[in-house]
């Protein structure tokens, strides 16, 4: 039995979902939302923090501070909690209800910004929104997510090494991209692996992150306004985008079967879905990384009037819903771009 004094100090590394027998296609889902932050960024929160430490960025006095749709905002608010630093979370409307109240209940402070980048994203105005900040006062630390090379180290020591141990014979990783850093610590690591495996990156529809055309987004976690500064696209071998639509009806096909998973998951077992149906493969080995559970989007992804509001009455048609991401209707997806290794 654990017995811990930090939250920090647990997390459940080596739990799948076996999906095939819901959606027909042999897919072993990798759950990283157990743990006292809710999701996958609890891993690079903490590698930040304790580089930072190392380095003497940190002092009692010090108050972190970063920029995030969310879950890195909670898994951040929980370790400052236990070290004793106060922390300022950044982020937008487009943040979950329940989330900022995570962050809060844990003593983080929460500011909202309202103002749009120049690619229709809010991105753009919380890093100025953070960079402002720090200039005006020292005490401010910015752990920047976007280009620290600690968010992908995280995942290359952790998350990819966690993956290889239990599948030996991989030979397809999913990935949802979002600062990329889940998506560089794994492909980086693969890359030097002792057998070649396929790196599928499933991004959002509007999303730039990979030179899409900008749109609107509004479900958290995946999908950037601007070029993430770690994404190196030589380590991608595909890039698949799914549209909303399609998230929310795989999220409601888990929810049927009793596994509440998040907006980002809903994505990323879309994307993979896709690929495995276009790509019939005998004895396969696929997996894909869930970063976090649904609770958080009850408010959004599970919440019947929010959804009819937004994608309209028939996104969550029994038939369409059933279908899966290649046979339910709505709108045109974007084909997979491919890349050689």
């Amino acid at each position: 039995m654990p017995i811990i004094s930090a939250p920090h100090a647990f997390n459940e590394r080596q739990l799948y979902v076996d999906l095939e027998p819901i959606f027909g296609h042999s897919l072993y889902l990798k759950c990283e939302g157990f743990n006292f932050a809710g999701s996958i960024k609890l891993k690079a929160a903490v590698e930040m923090v304790e580089a930072a430490e190392k380095d003497g960025l940190l002092t009692p006095d010090s108050v972190l501070v970063e920029s995030s749709s969310g879950n890195l905002g909670v898994a951040l608010s929980m370790i400052a909690a236990s070290k004793g630093y106060r922390f300022l979370c950044v982020t937008d409307s487009r943040c979950n209800l329940s989330t900022r109240l995570l962050m809060e209940a844990l003593g983080g402070e929460v500011h909202v910004i309202a103002d749009l980048d120049a690619n229709g994203g809010f991105l753009g105005a919380r890093i100025n929104y953070v960079r402002a900040l720090c200039s005006s006062d020292d005490r401010y630390v910015w752990l920047s997510q976007y280009t620290n090379p600690g968010n992908w180290r995280a995942h290359y020591r952790t998350t990819a090494q966690e993956i290889a141990r239990q599948f030996p014979q991989l030979d397809v990783l999913f990935v949802g991209a979002g600062t990329t850093g889940t998506l560089m610590g794994c492909a980086r690591y693969f890359r030097k692996w002792h057998r070649p495996v396929r790196i599928v990156a499933v991004d959002t529809v509007g999303s730039v992150a990979f030179g899409g055309e900008p749109g609107r987004r509004l479900i958290p976690g995946l999908g950037m306004s601007m070029r993430p500064p770690l994404l190196d696209e030589s380590y991608v071998d595909e890039v698949i985008q799914v549209e909303e639509a399609d998230t929310i009806r795989a999220c409601h096909r888990l929810a049927g079967h009793g596994f509440l998973f998040g907006g980002s998951t809903g994505t990323v077992v879309s994307g993979a879905m896709e690929w495995l149906a276009q790509h019939e493969t005998p004895g396969l080995t696929a997996v894909a990384i869930a970063p976090d559970l649904g609770e958080r989007y009850l408010d959004t992804v599970y919440q019947t009037t929010w959804i009819k509001d937004v994608y309209g009455d028939q996104i969550l048609d029994s038939e369409a819903v059933a279908a899966g991401p290649r046979e339910a209707e709505p709108m045109p997806r974007r084909p997979a771009r491919r890349r050689n290794p």
